[in-house]
């Protein structure tokens, strides 16, 4: 039997890499596009995958892919929570007077 390589596999890992990369080095925001999109892929290829696993190889790299793009939405969402906690921080000690400066 002639197998391939299973389309879409290493779109899912490079994906699951980038979440990553975006998350700890640019901004949340970008690691939570390229997450989603990886969950997406991953989906697809598992689908195709699971109809004749007999045709196609790399299956490991769609597992991989869809763990870190799991990881990279988590790291997304914790980053959000932290960066909403962080502002919100500094308007309530705006608004409270804590950092007003007398002249």
């Amino acid at each position: 039997m002639n197998q391939q390589p299973l389309p879409g596999a290493s779109t899912v890992l490079t994906m699951g890499i980038l979440s990553i990369v975006g998350t700890l080095i640019c901004c949340g925001p970008f690691g939570a596009i390229f997450s989603i999109i990886g969950l997406v892929k991953a989906k697809t290829a598992n689908q195709l995958y699971q109809q004749s696993p007999e045709s196609y190889t790399d299956y490991s790299n769609v597992k991989t892919g869809k763990i870190l793009s799991y990881v990279g939405l988590g790291l997304a969402l914790v980053s959000l929570v932290l960066f909403i906690l962080y502002f919100g921080l500094i308007i309530a000690a705006i608004t409270t007077g804590e950092l007003s400066r007398e002249f």
